[in-house]
Protein backbone atom coordinates (compact mmCIF):
# COMPACT_ATOMS: atom_id res chain seq x y z
CA UNK A 1 0.00 0.00 0.00
CA UNK A 2 2.79 2.38 0.93
CA UNK A 3 4.58 1.47 -2.29
CA UNK A 4 1.47 2.31 -4.36
CA UNK A 5 1.06 5.67 -2.59
CA UNK A 6 4.67 6.60 -3.23
CA UNK A 7 4.34 5.53 -6.86
CA UNK A 8 1.18 7.66 -7.27
CA UNK A 9 2.92 10.71 -5.74
CA UNK A 10 5.92 10.19 -8.03
CA UNK A 11 3.72 9.94 -11.14
CA UNK A 12 1.76 13.08 -10.22
CA UNK A 13 4.98 15.02 -9.65
CA UNK A 14 6.35 13.85 -13.00
CA UNK A 15 3.17 14.94 -14.81
CA UNK A 16 3.27 18.40 -13.19
CA UNK A 17 6.95 18.82 -14.12
CA UNK A 18 6.24 17.74 -17.71
CA UNK A 19 3.35 20.20 -18.07
CA UNK A 20 5.49 23.07 -16.77
CA UNK A 21 8.29 22.19 -19.16
CA UNK A 22 5.95 21.90 -22.16
CA UNK A 23 4.27 25.21 -21.41
CA UNK A 24 7.60 26.98 -21.67
CA UNK A 25 8.78 25.36 -24.89
CA UNK A 26 6.01 24.45 -27.32
CA UNK A 27 3.74 27.44 -27.27
CA UNK A 28 3.08 28.88 -30.77
CA UNK A 29 5.01 32.01 -29.89
CA UNK A 30 8.54 31.56 -28.65
CA UNK A 31 9.38 31.77 -24.96
CA UNK A 32 9.12 35.29 -23.58
CA UNK A 33 12.13 36.60 -21.73
CA UNK A 34 12.88 39.82 -19.87
CA UNK A 35 16.52 39.72 -20.90
CA UNK A 36 17.75 42.73 -22.83
CA UNK A 37 19.64 40.35 -25.10
CA UNK A 38 16.51 38.62 -26.39
CA UNK A 39 14.79 39.49 -29.63
CA UNK A 40 11.85 41.74 -30.56
CA UNK A 41 8.57 40.50 -31.97
CA UNK A 42 6.59 42.35 -34.65
CA UNK A 43 2.85 42.89 -34.45
CA UNK A 44 0.43 41.60 -37.05
CA UNK A 45 -0.48 44.46 -39.36
CA UNK A 46 -3.77 44.20 -41.24
CA UNK A 47 -5.28 46.07 -44.18
CA UNK A 48 -7.23 48.32 -41.83
CA UNK A 49 -3.96 49.78 -40.51
CA UNK A 50 -3.36 51.37 -43.93
CA UNK A 51 -6.80 52.77 -44.59
CA UNK A 52 -5.94 56.43 -45.21
CA UNK A 53 -7.48 59.08 -47.43
CA UNK A 54 -4.00 60.01 -48.73
CA UNK A 55 -3.77 56.61 -50.44
CA UNK A 56 -7.35 56.39 -51.77
CA UNK A 57 -6.49 57.09 -55.44
CA UNK A 58 -3.33 55.01 -55.23
CA UNK A 59 -5.35 52.14 -53.78
CA UNK A 60 -7.82 52.20 -56.67
CA UNK A 61 -5.00 52.30 -59.21
CA UNK A 62 -3.37 49.20 -57.69
CA UNK A 63 -6.64 47.30 -57.86
CA UNK A 64 -7.08 48.23 -61.51
CA UNK A 65 -3.48 47.29 -62.37
CA UNK A 66 -3.78 43.86 -60.77
CA UNK A 67 -7.14 43.18 -62.40
CA UNK A 68 -5.91 44.14 -65.86
CA UNK A 69 -2.96 41.76 -65.52
CA UNK A 70 -4.94 38.83 -64.13
CA UNK A 71 -3.15 38.86 -60.76
CA UNK A 72 -5.08 36.98 -58.07
CA UNK A 73 -3.37 38.53 -55.05
CA UNK A 74 -0.57 40.91 -54.11
CA UNK A 75 1.06 42.62 -51.16
CA UNK A 76 2.50 46.14 -51.21
CA UNK A 77 4.65 47.84 -48.57
CA UNK A 78 5.84 51.45 -48.89
CA UNK A 79 8.40 53.20 -46.68
CA UNK A 80 9.79 56.71 -46.74
CA UNK A 81 12.79 57.98 -44.83
CA UNK A 82 12.94 54.77 -42.79
CA UNK A 83 9.25 54.81 -41.80
CA UNK A 84 6.67 52.28 -42.93
CA UNK A 85 3.77 54.32 -44.30
CA UNK A 86 1.68 51.71 -46.06
CA UNK A 87 1.25 47.93 -45.97
CA UNK A 88 -1.71 46.37 -47.69
CA UNK A 89 -2.82 43.16 -49.33
CA UNK A 90 -4.91 43.03 -52.50
CA UNK A 91 -7.13 40.39 -54.01
CA UNK A 92 -7.00 36.85 -52.69
CA UNK A 93 -4.33 34.89 -50.87
CA UNK A 94 -6.42 31.83 -51.69
CA UNK A 95 -9.06 32.21 -54.39
CA UNK A 96 -10.76 28.87 -53.80
CA UNK A 97 -11.27 29.50 -50.07
CA UNK A 98 -12.01 33.22 -50.54
CA UNK A 99 -9.15 34.25 -48.21
CA UNK A 100 -8.38 37.92 -48.80
CA UNK A 101 -4.75 38.98 -48.84
CA UNK A 102 -3.43 40.77 -45.76
CA UNK A 103 0.02 42.34 -45.11
CA UNK A 104 0.96 39.41 -42.88
CA UNK A 105 0.59 36.82 -45.64
CA UNK A 106 3.90 35.41 -46.82
CA UNK A 107 4.88 34.96 -50.48
CA UNK A 108 7.63 33.29 -52.45
CA UNK A 109 9.99 36.02 -53.61
CA UNK A 110 11.99 34.04 -56.19
CA UNK A 111 15.34 35.65 -57.11
CA UNK A 112 14.87 38.48 -54.63
CA UNK A 113 16.23 35.76 -52.31
CA UNK A 114 19.66 36.47 -53.79
CA UNK A 115 19.83 39.77 -51.92
CA UNK A 116 19.25 37.90 -48.66
CA UNK A 117 22.02 35.44 -49.53
CA UNK A 118 24.41 38.23 -50.49
CA UNK A 119 23.80 39.91 -47.12
CA UNK A 120 24.44 36.60 -45.34
CA UNK A 121 27.80 36.30 -47.13
CA UNK A 122 28.63 39.92 -46.30
CA UNK A 123 27.79 39.20 -42.66
CA UNK A 124 30.60 36.63 -42.65
CA UNK A 125 32.89 39.15 -44.36
CA UNK A 126 31.98 41.73 -41.72
CA UNK A 127 32.87 39.27 -38.95
CA UNK A 128 36.26 38.57 -40.52
CA UNK A 129 35.39 34.95 -41.26
CA UNK A 130 35.52 35.29 -45.05
CA UNK A 131 36.85 37.54 -47.79
CA UNK A 132 35.19 38.43 -51.07
CA UNK A 133 38.50 37.52 -52.72
CA UNK A 134 38.59 34.07 -51.10
CA UNK A 135 38.89 31.25 -53.61
CA UNK A 136 35.88 28.95 -53.57
CA UNK A 137 37.35 25.75 -55.06
CA UNK A 138 40.73 24.07 -55.36
CA UNK A 139 43.44 23.43 -52.75
CA UNK A 140 43.15 26.98 -51.40
CA UNK A 141 39.37 27.11 -51.66
CA UNK A 142 36.62 27.30 -49.05
CA UNK A 143 34.89 24.20 -50.41
CA UNK A 144 37.35 21.32 -50.35
CA UNK A 145 35.09 18.32 -49.70
CA UNK A 146 35.30 15.51 -52.25
CA UNK A 147 32.13 16.72 -54.01
CA UNK A 148 33.96 19.89 -55.07
CA UNK A 149 37.23 18.36 -56.26
CA UNK A 150 36.13 16.62 -59.47
CA UNK A 151 35.66 19.21 -62.23
CA UNK A 152 36.34 19.20 -65.95
CA UNK A 153 37.46 22.83 -66.26
CA UNK A 154 40.50 23.81 -64.17
CA UNK A 155 39.46 27.47 -64.38
CA UNK A 156 36.95 26.65 -61.66
CA UNK A 157 39.85 27.04 -59.21
CA UNK A 158 40.02 30.74 -60.10
CA UNK A 159 36.46 31.49 -58.92
CA UNK A 160 36.18 33.84 -55.93
CA UNK A 161 33.32 34.47 -53.52
CA UNK A 162 32.68 37.87 -55.12
CA UNK A 163 32.34 36.27 -58.55
CA UNK A 164 29.59 33.99 -57.23
CA UNK A 165 27.68 37.05 -56.05
CA UNK A 166 28.07 39.27 -59.13
CA UNK A 167 27.47 36.50 -61.67
CA UNK A 168 31.00 36.53 -63.07
CA UNK A 169 32.09 33.01 -62.07
CA UNK A 170 31.84 31.65 -65.63
CA UNK A 171 28.41 30.00 -65.77
CA UNK A 172 25.53 31.09 -68.00
CA UNK A 173 22.06 29.75 -68.84
CA UNK A 174 23.05 29.20 -72.48
CA UNK A 175 22.00 25.55 -72.38
CA UNK A 176 19.36 25.95 -69.66
CA UNK A 177 19.13 26.96 -66.03
CA UNK A 178 20.77 24.19 -64.02
CA UNK A 179 18.32 24.66 -61.14
CA UNK A 180 15.27 24.17 -63.38
CA UNK A 181 16.35 21.21 -65.53
CA UNK A 182 15.95 18.31 -63.11
CA UNK A 183 14.72 15.82 -65.73
CA UNK A 184 17.61 16.54 -68.08
CA UNK A 185 20.20 16.33 -65.30
CA UNK A 186 18.75 13.08 -63.99
CA UNK A 187 18.88 11.60 -67.49
CA UNK A 188 22.47 12.70 -68.15
CA UNK A 189 23.67 11.46 -64.77
CA UNK A 190 21.71 8.23 -65.06
CA UNK A 191 19.84 8.91 -61.82
CA UNK A 192 16.24 8.61 -60.67
CA UNK A 193 14.20 11.66 -59.73
CA UNK A 194 14.27 13.58 -57.52
CA UNK A 195 17.80 14.83 -57.98
CA UNK A 196 19.62 16.65 -55.18
CA UNK A 197 21.66 19.84 -55.02
CA UNK A 198 24.76 17.65 -55.00
CA UNK A 199 23.61 16.15 -58.30
CA UNK A 200 23.26 19.63 -59.78
CA UNK A 201 26.81 20.44 -58.67
CA UNK A 202 28.16 17.18 -60.13
CA UNK A 203 26.41 17.99 -63.41
CA UNK A 204 27.77 21.56 -63.51
CA UNK A 205 31.31 20.35 -62.81
CA UNK A 206 31.06 17.88 -65.72
CA UNK A 207 30.81 20.83 -68.16
CA UNK A 208 33.25 23.54 -69.12
CA UNK A 209 32.74 27.11 -67.97
CA UNK A 210 31.24 29.40 -70.60
CA UNK A 211 33.78 32.17 -69.94
CA UNK A 212 36.82 32.81 -67.78
CA UNK A 213 35.96 33.78 -64.19
CA UNK A 214 36.02 37.53 -63.60
CA UNK A 215 35.97 38.51 -67.27
CA UNK A 216 32.28 39.53 -67.41
CA UNK A 217 28.88 38.92 -65.81
CA UNK A 218 26.10 36.59 -66.95
CA UNK A 219 23.05 36.26 -64.73
CA UNK A 220 22.53 32.74 -63.40
CA UNK A 221 21.26 30.86 -60.34
CA UNK A 222 24.12 28.39 -59.96
CA UNK A 223 26.53 30.86 -58.36
CA UNK A 224 24.11 31.43 -55.51
CA UNK A 225 23.78 27.70 -54.92
CA UNK A 226 27.52 27.70 -54.28
CA UNK A 227 27.24 30.88 -52.17
CA UNK A 228 24.78 28.99 -49.98
CA UNK A 229 27.32 26.18 -49.58
CA UNK A 230 30.07 28.70 -48.72
CA UNK A 231 27.90 30.11 -45.93
CA UNK A 232 27.25 26.65 -44.53
CA UNK A 233 30.93 25.72 -44.63
CA UNK A 234 32.27 28.89 -43.01
CA UNK A 235 29.50 29.26 -40.44
CA UNK A 236 29.39 25.50 -39.70
CA UNK A 237 25.60 25.84 -39.75
CA UNK A 238 22.72 25.26 -42.15
CA UNK A 239 22.04 28.12 -44.54
CA UNK A 240 18.43 28.76 -43.47
CA UNK A 241 19.24 28.67 -39.78
CA UNK A 242 22.21 31.01 -40.23
CA UNK A 243 20.10 33.59 -42.05
CA UNK A 244 17.36 33.41 -39.45
CA UNK A 245 19.71 33.76 -36.49
CA UNK A 246 22.22 36.23 -37.90
CA UNK A 247 20.05 38.39 -40.20
CA UNK A 248 16.34 38.08 -39.48
CA UNK A 249 16.02 37.47 -35.74
CA UNK A 250 17.90 40.63 -34.69
CA UNK A 251 15.46 42.59 -36.89
CA UNK A 252 12.39 40.97 -35.32
CA UNK A 253 11.59 39.04 -38.50
CA UNK A 254 10.04 35.67 -37.70
CA UNK A 255 7.94 34.97 -40.78
CA UNK A 256 10.64 34.01 -43.29
CA UNK A 257 11.24 30.42 -44.43
CA UNK A 258 12.66 28.39 -47.27
CA UNK A 259 9.70 27.40 -49.43
CA UNK A 260 8.03 24.03 -49.60
CA UNK A 261 7.25 22.59 -53.04
CA UNK A 262 3.77 21.18 -52.90
CA UNK A 263 0.57 23.16 -52.47
CA UNK A 264 -0.45 21.00 -49.51
CA UNK A 265 2.74 21.91 -47.62
CA UNK A 266 2.32 25.70 -47.68
CA UNK A 267 2.99 27.46 -44.39
CA UNK A 268 -0.04 28.51 -42.34
CA UNK A 269 0.01 32.15 -43.50
CA UNK A 270 1.37 31.48 -46.98
CA UNK A 271 -0.59 32.40 -50.09
CA UNK A 272 -1.60 29.96 -52.78
CA UNK A 273 0.12 30.34 -56.17
CA UNK A 274 -1.45 30.81 -59.60
CA UNK A 275 -0.32 30.79 -63.21
CA UNK A 276 -1.92 32.01 -66.43
CA UNK A 277 -5.07 30.08 -67.42
CA UNK A 278 -3.21 28.57 -70.38
CA UNK A 279 -0.49 27.05 -68.16
CA UNK A 280 -0.26 23.30 -68.60
CA UNK A 281 0.43 20.93 -65.68
CA UNK A 282 3.73 19.07 -65.74
CA UNK A 283 5.10 15.97 -64.00
CA UNK A 284 6.04 16.57 -60.37
CA UNK A 285 9.70 17.44 -59.79
CA UNK A 286 10.20 14.35 -57.62
CA UNK A 287 9.38 11.84 -60.35
CA UNK A 288 6.09 10.77 -58.80
CA UNK A 289 2.99 10.15 -60.91
CA UNK A 290 1.46 13.52 -60.01
CA UNK A 291 0.74 16.05 -62.76
CA UNK A 292 0.84 19.56 -61.32
CA UNK A 293 1.30 23.21 -62.12
CA UNK A 294 4.94 24.28 -61.93
CA UNK A 295 4.04 26.58 -59.02
CA UNK A 296 2.50 23.73 -57.03
CA UNK A 297 5.09 20.98 -57.32
CA UNK A 298 6.29 20.91 -60.90
CA UNK A 299 9.34 22.99 -59.97
CA UNK A 300 11.67 22.21 -57.08
CA UNK A 301 11.42 25.62 -55.43
CA UNK A 302 12.81 24.45 -52.11
CA UNK A 303 16.15 23.49 -53.62
CA UNK A 304 16.50 26.98 -55.09
CA UNK A 305 17.41 27.94 -51.53
CA UNK A 306 19.72 30.94 -51.53
CA UNK A 307 19.11 31.55 -55.24
CA UNK A 308 15.33 31.83 -55.06
CA UNK A 309 13.75 29.85 -52.26
CA UNK A 310 12.63 32.32 -49.57
CA UNK A 311 9.05 33.08 -48.56
CA UNK A 312 8.40 36.22 -46.47
CA UNK A 313 5.82 38.98 -45.98
CA UNK A 314 6.16 42.33 -47.73
CA UNK A 315 6.37 44.07 -44.34
CA UNK A 316 9.26 41.93 -43.12
CA UNK A 317 11.02 42.22 -46.46
CA UNK A 318 10.72 46.01 -46.15
CA UNK A 319 12.18 45.89 -42.65
CA UNK A 320 15.12 43.93 -44.06
CA UNK A 321 15.66 46.42 -46.90
CA UNK A 322 15.62 49.42 -44.56
CA UNK A 323 18.16 47.74 -42.29
CA UNK A 324 20.56 47.37 -45.23
CA UNK A 325 20.76 51.11 -45.72
CA UNK A 326 20.67 52.58 -42.23
CA UNK A 327 22.72 51.44 -39.24
CA UNK A 328 20.12 52.96 -36.92
CA UNK A 329 17.66 50.30 -38.17
CA UNK A 330 19.69 47.58 -36.38
CA UNK A 331 21.50 46.63 -39.57
CA UNK A 332 23.21 43.23 -39.72
CA UNK A 333 26.13 44.91 -41.52
CA UNK A 334 28.56 47.70 -40.71
CA UNK A 335 28.37 50.93 -42.70
CA UNK A 336 31.59 49.99 -44.51
CA UNK A 337 30.24 46.64 -45.67
CA UNK A 338 26.81 48.08 -46.49
CA UNK A 339 28.57 50.45 -48.88
CA UNK A 340 29.98 47.48 -50.82
CA UNK A 341 26.41 46.41 -51.63
CA UNK A 342 25.82 49.82 -53.24
CA UNK A 343 28.90 49.76 -55.44
CA UNK A 344 28.83 49.18 -59.18
CA UNK A 345 31.57 48.04 -61.55
CA UNK A 346 31.45 48.60 -65.29
CA UNK A 347 30.44 45.42 -67.11
CA UNK A 348 29.44 43.52 -63.96
CA UNK A 349 26.27 42.91 -62.01
CA UNK A 350 26.08 44.46 -58.55
CA UNK A 351 26.29 42.21 -55.49
CA UNK A 352 22.82 41.02 -54.47
CA UNK A 353 20.88 43.74 -56.28
CA UNK A 354 19.64 43.28 -59.86
CA UNK A 355 20.53 46.79 -60.98
CA UNK A 356 21.89 50.03 -59.48
CA UNK A 357 21.63 53.25 -61.46
CA UNK A 358 24.36 55.95 -61.48
CA UNK A 359 22.24 58.02 -59.08
CA UNK A 360 21.93 55.03 -56.71
CA UNK A 361 18.38 53.89 -57.38
CA UNK A 362 18.34 50.13 -56.73
CA UNK A 363 16.14 47.32 -58.02
CA UNK A 364 15.81 43.70 -56.99
CA UNK A 365 13.47 41.45 -58.95
CA UNK A 366 12.24 37.90 -58.71
CA UNK A 367 10.05 35.89 -61.06
CA UNK A 368 9.11 32.29 -61.69
CA UNK A 369 5.90 30.31 -62.07
CA UNK A 370 3.42 31.58 -59.50
CA UNK A 371 5.11 34.74 -58.28
CA UNK A 372 6.64 38.09 -59.21
CA UNK A 373 8.59 40.40 -56.91
CA UNK A 374 9.97 43.90 -57.20
CA UNK A 375 11.96 45.68 -54.50
CA UNK A 376 12.72 49.32 -55.24
CA UNK A 377 15.07 51.52 -53.22
CA UNK A 378 15.09 55.09 -54.47
CA UNK A 379 17.60 57.82 -53.80
CA UNK A 380 14.87 60.16 -52.53
CA UNK A 381 14.23 58.00 -49.47
CA UNK A 382 11.26 56.15 -50.92
CA UNK A 383 11.23 52.33 -50.82
CA UNK A 384 8.61 49.81 -51.86
CA UNK A 385 8.06 46.06 -52.02
CA UNK A 386 5.51 44.63 -54.45
CA UNK A 387 4.88 40.85 -54.43
CA UNK A 388 2.26 38.82 -56.28
CA UNK A 389 1.03 35.23 -55.97
CA UNK A 390 0.48 35.05 -59.73
CA UNK A 391 2.81 34.92 -62.71
CA UNK A 392 1.11 36.91 -65.51
CA UNK A 393 1.69 36.30 -69.20
CA UNK A 394 4.56 38.85 -69.22
CA UNK A 395 6.59 36.40 -67.11
CA UNK A 396 10.01 37.72 -66.08
CA UNK A 397 9.21 41.09 -67.68
CA UNK A 398 6.34 41.77 -65.30
CA UNK A 399 8.52 43.65 -62.74
CA UNK A 400 9.11 46.19 -65.57
CA UNK A 401 5.36 46.69 -65.64
CA UNK A 402 5.24 47.09 -61.86
CA UNK A 403 8.05 49.65 -61.96
CA UNK A 404 6.34 51.79 -64.58
CA UNK A 405 2.99 51.49 -62.84
CA UNK A 406 4.32 52.46 -59.40
CA UNK A 407 6.15 55.47 -60.82
CA UNK A 408 2.81 56.69 -62.13
CA UNK A 409 0.72 55.69 -59.12
CA UNK A 410 2.94 57.53 -56.63
CA UNK A 411 1.97 60.73 -58.39
CA UNK A 412 -1.60 60.20 -57.17
CA UNK A 413 -0.57 60.40 -53.51
CA UNK A 414 -1.26 64.02 -52.63
CA UNK A 415 0.19 63.98 -49.14
CA UNK A 416 2.32 61.48 -47.27
CA UNK A 417 0.79 60.62 -43.88
CA UNK A 418 2.68 61.51 -40.71
CA UNK A 419 3.03 58.06 -39.19
CA UNK A 420 5.20 54.99 -38.95
CA UNK A 421 3.49 51.60 -38.91
CA UNK A 422 6.69 50.10 -37.53
CA UNK A 423 6.16 52.22 -34.39
CA UNK A 424 3.09 50.11 -33.64
CA UNK A 425 5.40 47.34 -32.47
CA UNK A 426 4.93 46.24 -28.91
CA UNK A 427 8.09 46.25 -26.80
CA UNK A 428 8.13 42.53 -26.16
CA UNK A 429 11.16 40.26 -26.20
CA UNK A 430 11.55 36.61 -27.00
CA UNK A 431 14.32 34.09 -27.41
CA UNK A 432 15.25 33.02 -30.94
CA UNK A 433 13.30 29.80 -31.25
CA UNK A 434 12.37 28.86 -34.83
CA UNK A 435 9.94 25.92 -34.94
CA UNK A 436 8.97 24.21 -38.17
CA UNK A 437 5.66 26.07 -38.25
CA UNK A 438 4.89 29.78 -38.55
CA UNK A 439 5.26 31.83 -35.38
CA UNK A 440 2.15 34.01 -35.33
CA UNK A 441 2.62 37.68 -34.66
CA UNK A 442 1.67 39.19 -31.32
CA UNK A 443 -1.47 41.22 -31.98
CA UNK A 444 -1.39 44.64 -30.38
CA UNK A 445 -2.41 48.18 -31.07
CA UNK A 446 -0.21 51.04 -29.91
CA UNK A 447 -0.57 54.64 -31.00
CA UNK A 448 1.72 55.79 -33.80
CA UNK A 449 4.42 58.29 -32.91
CA UNK A 450 2.99 60.98 -35.20
CA UNK A 451 6.42 62.10 -36.30
CA UNK A 452 6.47 64.89 -38.87
CA UNK A 453 7.56 64.12 -42.40
CA UNK A 454 8.28 66.49 -45.28
CA UNK A 455 5.91 66.34 -48.25
CA UNK A 456 8.36 66.09 -51.15
CA UNK A 457 7.28 65.52 -54.72
CA UNK A 458 7.93 62.04 -56.11
CA UNK A 459 9.06 61.35 -59.67
CA UNK A 460 10.74 58.33 -61.24
CA UNK A 461 10.56 57.29 -64.87
CA UNK A 462 12.09 53.85 -64.47
CA UNK A 463 13.91 54.30 -67.80
CA UNK A 464 17.32 53.33 -66.41
CA UNK A 465 15.89 50.15 -64.92
CA UNK A 466 14.41 49.20 -68.28
CA UNK A 467 17.65 49.86 -70.15
CA UNK A 468 20.01 47.92 -67.88
CA UNK A 469 17.73 44.96 -67.21
CA UNK A 470 16.18 43.94 -70.52
CA UNK A 471 15.30 40.49 -69.20
CA UNK A 472 14.50 40.10 -65.52
CA UNK A 473 14.76 36.93 -63.49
Amino acid sequence: MKFKSKLLIFLLAAIVFLLIDLSSTITPTARVSSSNNSLPVSIRLTNSDSENESFAKFDQMVKGFLSSNGVKGASVAIARDGKLLYAKGYGYANVEDKVETEPYHIFRIASASKLITAVAVMRLVDKGMLSLESKVFGPEGVLTDSLYTSYLDSRIEEITVKQLLNHSAGWTTRYGDQLFMHESIARQLGKELPITKDDIITFAFSKRLHFSPGSRSSYNNLGYLFAERVIEKVAAQGYEQFVKEQIFSPLGIFDAYIAQNFDSLRYSSEVRYYEVPEAKPVPAFDGSAQILLKARGGNNVRDLGGAGGWVISSVSLMKFILALEDESQNSPLSAEVMEILSQTEQGFQPIGWRAISPNKNKWRTGSFAGTSTLIMSRNDGLRYVFITNTSPWQGAKFPHQIDRFMSSAFGRINEWPERNLFSQEEVVHQTAIWPNFNIPYIESKVESLNEEEPNDEVNLSGSYFQSVVPELE
